[in-house]
């Protein structure tokens, strides 16, 4: 035995130093890769700007964690948890259990900074790009400032102060420190800048078309402006947010919905609920109003289609699935869990008169029996009756914006509908905000009467006008769109909005809240490896 081991361990010997004399043995030979150090090529920036959309829309479809896109709306103003909650949005209504160790906190962190420094990668990277012109430079070079800025201004918007990163990590760091808010908003404010100016107008350039020869949803130079408006709002730069919002307006390259378009013209419905229609979401599908649109696939029809399993729909959706004799249907917007409910105040007093966006096909409030099973013939067309908890979470009015229903998943856990990160109806709500806090009543009324003339709601008077009206008007318009967390941080508003009119809830109240929630926890884990440095935590935490 001991002989036979001896004979092994030569042959392995004379085998490593055979291969050893042969210097490319083990050598890898990979044909194709973008990783830092190959991005130098147009064809290497393309991929990777391509990855920052991959990147920004995984965060949204996060799924690892199934109440993710709740914790942007629960223990707010708009919408409570309900029976069905997850677990990650816990803490974002029972905001004493919302600490320095908070999973939600920590991946938004995480991956923001992700996002931020992939986007360097790509800004570094053109220091030794080869083969491209100067226009072609300042393309990348837009196209990675506007995600920085748009990733720093969402992290200051619900952080504070934060590390400011320009180059490319690519060893450990442990010194990082906060640096002053405006040194922060001065880098969000260059990078939006740049991008504005850089960027190109709306579906221009053949790269930014698909196989069908379809405009995409690639950055344009209104997007880069509409991140400012909302940024300059936030800085107190009313003004400048102000000629940003006009500045989209303006443009002539956008139109609010006012009429029936896409694949349901023909069927029930009406001009508003149609953008949210899966197949009338993007510009190319022919709404005039979006901005920015993250587009999604079928994965059952095309192989990798979308980036993770969207969870908006079966979040916002009511869990009428489980009530005997219903059955999952495009009209109810497809299966769906209830895994949060609308609040009283958005489903019970905040739409006035005939107004557009409360109507059956945007708010599903009345459900009918629909199985045609002989087991539920006698239910069939009838609706179904308001009782106990179902009202909850069962067959709670809930929002159809994100609702779809796939035959190829009936069980409906993964939404393929298009993300619309920015329209027009926002831009008019920004500038109304910008008017307002100049002492522009007069022209904050008009805009906010555009969009409620579009909604054919009753006409906003200066005696009224408030920041209050604007963000109840946020609400009207982007009710499950819009991160209200976000809006509402952003405005200083979380606390006296979310306990004046949603705090009561009967299931899931909010408690705890102060205003030490007006900014999220910087995450503990960071804080303890970064030895070298102080990285100060958020007060209060």
């Amino acid at each position: 035995m001991k002989r036979t081991s001896i004979i092994i361990g030569v042959l392995v010997a004379v085998i490593l130093g055979a291969a050893s004399c042969k210097k490319a043995f083990l050598d890898e030979k990979p044909y194709s890769n973008y990783i830092p150090s190959t991005v130098t090529d147009s064809l290497g920036f393309e991929a990777s700007l391509i990855g920052l959309y991959q990147y920004q829309t995984g965060t949204l479809t996060w799924s690892a964690d199934q109440g993710w896109p709740s914790v942007w709306q629960v223990g707010t103003d708009v919408a409570n948890a309900t029976a069905q909650q997850q677990g990650i949005e816990v803490p974002y209504y029972t905001y004493s259990q919302l600490t320095a160790t908070d999973r939600a906190a920590s991946i938004t962190w995480s991956r923001y900074y992700a996002l931020i420094n992939n986007a360097n990668i790509i800004i570094d990277g053109l220091q030794s790009a080869t083969g491209m012109g100067a226009v072609g430079k300042r393309l990348v070079e837009a196209e990675a400032k506007f995600f920085r800025g748009y990733a720093y201004n969402t992290l200051a918007t619900l952080y504070g102060r934060l590390p400011i990163i320009l180059h490319t990590i690519t060893s450990p760091k442990l010194d990082f420190t906060r640096a002053p808010l405006e040194e922060v908003n001065n880098q969000i404010t260059s990078d939006l800048a740049f991008a504005a100016a850089n960027l190109p107008d709306l579906n221009a350039g053949n790269s930014r078309t698909n196989a069908a020869g379809k405009p995409v949803g690639r950055a344009n130079k209104y997007m880069a402006m509409q991140v400012l408006a909302e940024a300059y709002l936030r800085m107190g730069k009313n003004d400048l947010a102000e000629q940003q919002a006009q500045a989209v307006i303006n443009s002539g390259k956008f139109s609010l919905i006012r009429s029936r378009y896409g694949v349901r013209a023909g069927g029930a419905g009406d001009y508003y609920s149609d953008m949210f229609v899966y197949g009338n979401q993007r510009r190319s599908q022919g709404n005039t109003e979006a901005i920015w649109v993250l587009e999604q696939e079928n994965p059952s029809l095309v192989p990798g289609g979308n980036v993770d399993n969207a969870q908006q729909r079966r979040v916002f959706g009511a869990a009428y699935y489980a009530i005997p004799g219903m059955l999952p249907a495009d009209s109810l917007g497809g299966r769906s869990v209830g895994r949060l409910r609308l609040s009283n105040w958005v489903l019970y007093r905040l739409y006035k008169g005939n107004d557009i966006r409360n109507s059956q096909y945007s708010i599903k409030r009345r459900y009918y029996y629909n199985d045609p099973a002989p087991a539920y013939a006698s239910l069939y067309g009838k609706p179904v009756p308001f009782t106990g908890a179902d009202t909850l979470f069962r067959i709670a009015p809930s929002t159809l914006k994100w609702g779809a229903f796939d035959p190829n998943d009936t069980f409906g856990y993964a939404m393929i509908k298009d993300f619309i990160m920015m329209r027009l109806g926002e831009t008019y709500l920004l500038l109304a905000e910008a008017q307002f806090k100049q002492g522009k009543i007069g022209d904050a009324v008009n805009s906010i009467n555009v969009l409620r003339t579009r909604a054919n709601a009753p006409q906003a008077t200066a005696t009224e006008m408030s920041l209050d009206l604007i963000l109840d008007e946020r609400a009207r318009e982007l009710i499950a769109e819009e991160n209200r967390r976000m809006t509402l941080m952003r405005t200083g508003t979380l606390v006296t909005r979310s306990l004046n009119l949603n705090s009561n809830d009967p299931q899931k109240p909010t408690t705890g809240l102060t205003n030490t929630h007006l900014l999220l926890p910087i995450p503990l884990t960071d804080i303890q490896v970064n030895k070298d440095a102080r990285l100060e935590q958020n007060p209060g935490y």
